[in-house]
């Protein structure tokens, strides 16, 4: 279970505003990519249902919202959107929505990241530290994971309802049986991340299709 022991490790030297960020939506083939940060200072108590949100149900994670936001010292959401995923590629967006979700946190002194080495240079030298699993590890981390799942859990359900038959309330974009399925009966959406393999295989049907169409020839 996550605990605060990275947390009181920096804590020790004096690093007091401790920020934990995690993304979601790396693997999907639809929507941003969602990010959360979450500030704990020695004042901060654990709460100890929290962890990793993957491992948690739906249910479980919305009822964990309500605690976090009055537990934690601040949440700041980022996103980076379809188009800024297309323009920079999906490892440089996600870094895009956590350092959007870092600048609502304001004033901090050190921020633990989920996951291996961060090359970004966005990110400054000496103000941050990676760490593989930190969802499961650190309580901070785990929290920012809760909130960013929950957010844009949230959003693609809202999208969902513009863009029906996807399943996109369930499966959140994810590249699910029943939203495959929905990408070779009903096409791609402007939501659609174009240059991942599922999608582009998509498109590259579709555009074949016009191509066929405008010189006659049924693919029938």
């Amino acid at each position: 279970m996550p605990s605060l022991n990275h947390e009181k490790r920096l804590w020790a030297q004096g690093l007091e505003r401790v920020v934990g960020v995690d993304e979601v939506g790396m693997a999907a083939l639809a929507g941003p990519v969602v990010a959360a940060a979450c500030l704990v200072t020695p004042d901060t108590k654990l709460i100890r249902r929290v962890n990793d949100s993957k491992v948690l149900t739906r249910l479980q994670r919305e009822g964990l919202l309500g605690p976090i936001r009055g537990r934690v010292v601040k949440v700041g959401i980022g996103a980076a959107s379809v188009a800024e995923i297309h323009r920079l590629n999906i490892y440089h967006a996600s870094h895009v929505a956590m350092l959007r979700a870092l600048r609502q946190i304001g004033e901090y002194d050190w921020v633990l990241v989920d996951g291996r080495r961060i090359l970004d240079p966005a990110f400054a030298p000496g103000k941050h530290s990676e760490i593989v699993r930190g969802d499961a590890k650190s309580f901070a981390i785990a929290a920012a994971s809760i909130v960013a799942k929950v957010t844009r859990d949230r959003l693609m359900a809202k999208l969902a309802a513009k863009y029906p038959g996807y399943g996109w309330e369930h499966n959140c974009g994810y590249p699910t049986i029943d939203h495959r399925k929905a990408l070779r009966e009903l096409g791609v959406t402007p939501f659609h991340r174009q240059d991942f393999g599922t999608v582009r295989v998509m498109l590259s049907a579709e555009q074949m299709e016009l191509e066929l169409a405008g010189a006659g020839v049924s693919s029938k």
